[in-house]
């Protein structure tokens, strides 16, 4: 594939649940989901875990600019709001729901449903990387390995996952996004063989041109995603296992190996798994924070945790930040993990 452009954008999305706007907006569309279609949310679809902002994409941006200074344009995509701490820059933008989804289909609580139009982003370079904000690069970015001629880099977990006939109510999203990829990738291949493993929550390296592809190819699955309000059982998403399979299968990416970490912050042993972090930042390709907390309080200790550690890690201010903000939060940031 030749690219004119060699700049590589990133996009992240990005909410904050605590915004009463966006929680009245959240609570209206909750009461006619559970009239026009009960017993359609998926596992886990409306905790407070899914929507709470920990100040990961802060962080985030640090990361970013500490190990890929060379990065291309941000996009932050979000509904309606911006973070209190983010300043005016050129190198970014924020980009509203409105702005790239259909009027009909808002307001959208689906992360799958509003990745599916991250293609769309006007002046998104033809190579990009999508992040969701809770997944940090931690170690230098070499775009080689990211997108090297012989296609994209991604990344399997380790765990293999049920080989049901159909896809569960009570399973994983990604399992079932697994079980979706099967089913579509051998209706277009009957020789297609299916790998048994989700894959890793990693930095996506993706192509505007083969985005554009798919959703050409496989407009029934784009359309489906397109219908969820909230995440849904019966829809799963197709950018974390759809995209990648296809892109293997297609010769467009190559399956690698790689030290990562996925940080789960309800885990009884969360406290060592950030250590264990902390040991191995600077190696590591990439990260995840899953805040799998769900309903406790925001000053909980398993919450707060996630802040302090990342201000140990990356203690310095990108140049996206206000720079009170940026004090503020290091005065704050005292305690002892």
């Amino acid at each position: 594939m030749v690219i004119a452009d060699n700049r590589i954008d990133i996009v992240y999305l990005w909410v904050d649940g605590s915004d009463p706007r966006w929680q009245a907006r959240r609570q209206l569309a909750l009461r006619k989901n559970a009239f026009q279609q009960p017993g359609s949310m998926g596992r886990y679809a409306d905790v407070q875990g899914r929507y709470r902002d920990n100040d990961e994409l802060r962080f985030n941006l640090r990361a970013l600019e500490r190990f890929f200074p060379d990065h291309g344009h941000i996009y932050i995509v979000t509904d309606n709001q911006a973070p209190a701490w983010l300043q005016t820059h050129a190198g970014l933008t924020l980009i509203d729901h409105r702005d790239l989804l259909p009027a009909a289909a808002l307001p959208v609580f689906d992360s799958g449903h509003i990745e599916s139009y991250l293609h769309h982003i006007p002046g998104l370079s033809e190579r990009f990387l999508y992040l969701n904000d809770d997944v940090f690069f931690g170690a230098p970015v070499d775009v080689a390995l990211w997108f090297a001629p012989s296609g994209a880099a991604v990344f399997n977990e380790y765990a293999a996952v049920p080989d049901y006939d159909c896809l569960q109510p009570l399973e994983d999203p990604l399992v079932n996004a697994s079980l979706l990829s099967k089913e579509w990738l051998s209706s277009q291949n009957s020789a297609y063989e299916h790998v048994g493993h989700i894959f890793a929550h990693s930095p996506r390296p993706m192509f505007k041109s083969l985005m554009l592809e798919l959703e050409s190819a496989a407009p029934e699955l784009f359309h489906q995603v397109r219908s969820t309000v909230f995440r849904s059982w019966a829809v799963p998403p197709l950018i974390p296992d759809l995209v990648p399979r296809w892109m293997v299968e297609t010769g467009r990416a190559t399956l690698q190996e790689a030290d990562f970490m996925y940080l789960c912050t309800g885990d009884d042993d969360s406290d060592d798994q950030f250590q264990q972090l902390g040991a191995c930042f600077g190696s590591l390709l990439f990260f995840c924070i899953n805040d799998t907390s769900d309903e406790v309080a925001q000053n909980s200790p398993e919450l707060t945790r996630i802040r302090l550690h990342l201000e140990r890690l990356l203690p310095l201010p990108s140049r996206f930040e206000c720079s009170f903000m940026a004090s503020a939060l290091t005065e704050t940031s005292g305690e002892t993990i």
